[in-house]
């Protein structure tokens, strides 16, 4: 995939030999390759930065990452303050169901992760979870840090 010389096509005149340039019928792609490669490195490294940035301390399991779909799922994070975010918005308590009921309008899989302050008492989870329901999302994933205590059965 060099770059190539024109060819000269020779022409017959009268008793002299003209030569005409003819265009070359390649299209050089190296730049393009060049500017994709820049552009897949810029978002390799840009998509770990676009996770939902509230401030969160996540319980730690030992449990397994979940498979990752098509569609971004939808995140709910629960601030230890007890403020509830939707992706990067947050939202009053009292109209929660009715914002995700509008989303799931919205959207084509009912995955939802669920990021809940480890400080955040059980009883706050669970209405999370039940406005969730209402709202018609039933595949809820509940977000925690990796490498944390594994259950034991106690005979050590």
């Amino acid at each position: 995939m060099g770059a190539s010389t024109p060819q000269r096509a020779r022409v017959s005149g009268r008793g002299r030999h003209r030569s005409k340039a003819v265009p070359m019928a390649e299209i050089n792609v190296t730049p393009f390759v060049d500017v994709m490669l820049v552009l897949l490195i810029i978002f390799m490294v840009a998509a770990p930065l676009l996770t939902v940035g509230v401030p969160i301390n996540l319980p730690e399991t030992a449990a397994t990452p979940l498979a990752q779909e098509d569609e971004e799922p939808l995140s709910i994070a629960l601030a230890a303050d007890g403020t509830v975010t939707l992706q990067s918005d947050t939202v009053v308590r009292s109209e929660l169901v009715t914002r995700l009921t509008a989303v799931a309008g919205e959207r084509r899989g009912s995955k939802v992760f669920l990021r809940a302050d480890g400080s955040v008492p059980y009883g706050e989870i669970m209405e999370v979870m039940g406005a969730l329901n209402a709202a018609g999302f039933r595949n809820i994933g509940l977000v925690t840090e990796g490498g944390g205590p594994t259950l034991t059965d106690g005979t050590e």
